[in-house]
């Protein structure tokens, strides 16, 4: 099997078809394998995956542990409502973790490179075909064009997946207004207050601000997301959309920040002062997936945000890819090349709807958290009286 993309999405399909075995083989264009960016947030879902592989112990060394997840006013610091998810492994069979997302990859490369995955760095591909017995990729790898022939592919190659565009042609991913604002500080560098190992999600109007530990515990995560704009020239260029690890200067960034907490409490401003390093991510996104055939194609599977790009209103970007990634190899599981077509038209049938409901949720979820006026009003009280039973998402944290 020849794999495009080596982030998290391909590390996780390349790592579960060979345990269902099959070779596979895992082509990234960076020079490196390893993924950049701040943090993730693990549901029971996904964890419950990571387990079944056998790296529930691998996580425990890289992961912490939460108690809490708690929905926070931005402009008062109240706590509206709590969802304890240190209680996930008793409710749903399997813990809620946040950690590094380089951590996350690492622990991925590690179990595929383990478990007999080839991979190659410096190697893009650049063009997916496939017969009635094979598919074909066109791969640059060390400024030599190769073709690699396997009975199945997988395109994991992200939000902006030129194989996408070659198998479905339905257009790139549009800019959604918001950027996200991203900062890792080191607990030990914070006063004892702005040090927390719960999650927070400061709701405000037009911006929200996540904060959750990583690495242990030993550092925060501070995402700020909130709706403006960029740079004209940056509006209109491709490459800067897909930057999202972007800087401006500091100056600027400050400035942005600033506006975007007009009206925060103390603690916020104090926990948001704290960090540096900032770091931009204009978020993208597509319509969400109408039909099974964006998750396969004859002989080439589409996982991830290659199949469905997702907005971090959810925390569920690499949970999909994972979930993806187990059903795929569960679907290949026995198969042979022969009927391997078949399966991915079933990994397809059940995969998309689901993940076409969490890619609206998460868009929802983003008006809700940028709410104003009378809606946020509504929003604020119903968590008040509701509490972790508005919070808690059985449907997203109890598959299996």
């Amino acid at each position: 099997m020849l794999i495009a993309g080596g982030g998290i999405a391909g590390m996780a399909a390349g790592f579960a078809v060979a345990r269902a075995g099959w070779q596979a083989t895992v082509f990234e264009r960076a020079l490196e394998f390893s993924e950049v960016g701040a943090g993730v947030q693990l549901g029971p879902n996904v964890t419950r995956i990571l387990q079944a592989w056998g790296l529930g112990d691998a996580l425990k060394q890289v992961a912490a542990f939460p108690a809490g997840l708690h929905a926070r006013s931005m402009s008062t610091g109240e706590v509206l409502a709590t969802l304890p998810v240190k209680d996930a492994s008793r409710t749903y069979g399997a813990p809620y973790v946040t950690l590094h997302r380089a951590d996350l990859h690492g622990l991925l490369l590690q179990a595929a490179v383990h478990e007999g995955v080839q991979v190659h760095s410096d190697a893009v591909v650049q063009k997916v075909s496939q017969s009635a017995d094979d598919a074909v990729f066109d791969v640059m790898q060390h400024a030599q064009l190769q073709q690699h022939i396997a009975p199945l592919a997988v395109a994991a190659d992200g939000v902006w997946s030129p194989l996408r565009q070659q198998l479905l042609g339905d257009g790139l991913p549009s800019f959604t207004g918001h950027i996200a604002y991203r900062a890792l500080v080191a607990q030990a560098d914070l006063p004892p207050h702005l040090r927390s190992q719960d999650v927070s999600v400061w709701m405000g109007s037009q911006t929200h601000v996540v904060s959750y530990p990583v690495r242990g515990g030993e550092y925060l995560n501070v995402v700020c997301l909130a709706e403006g704009r960029l740079l004209d020239d940056d509006a209109n260029s491709l490459q800067a959309l897909q930057t999202w690890n972007a800087k401006k200067s500091e100056a600027q960034t400050l400035a942005e920040l600033h506006h975007a907490l007009r009206g925060a409490c103390v603690p916020l401003t104090d926990l948001m002062s704290a960090c540096s390093d900032w770091r931009l991510w204009p978020l993208c996104g597509s319509p969400a997936m109408q039909d099974a055939r964006e998750h396969a194609q004859g002989r080439v599977a589409l996982v991830g945000d290659a199949a469905h790009p997702m907005l971090p209103y959810l925390a569920q970007g690499a949970g999909m890819a994972m979930e993806d990634a187990y059903e795929l190899a569960a679907q290949l599981l026995g198969a042979t090349p022969a009927n391997a077509p078949e399966r991915l038209q079933q990994f397809a049938h059940v995969r998309w709807q689901r993940n076409a409901r969490v890619q609206a949720r998460a868009v929802r979820n983003g008006q809700i958290f940028h709410a104003t006026g009378a809606m946020r009003m509504g929003r604020d009280m119903g968590l008040r009286l509701m509490g972790a039973r508005l919070m808690d998402v059985p449907w997203l944290y109890g598959y299996r």
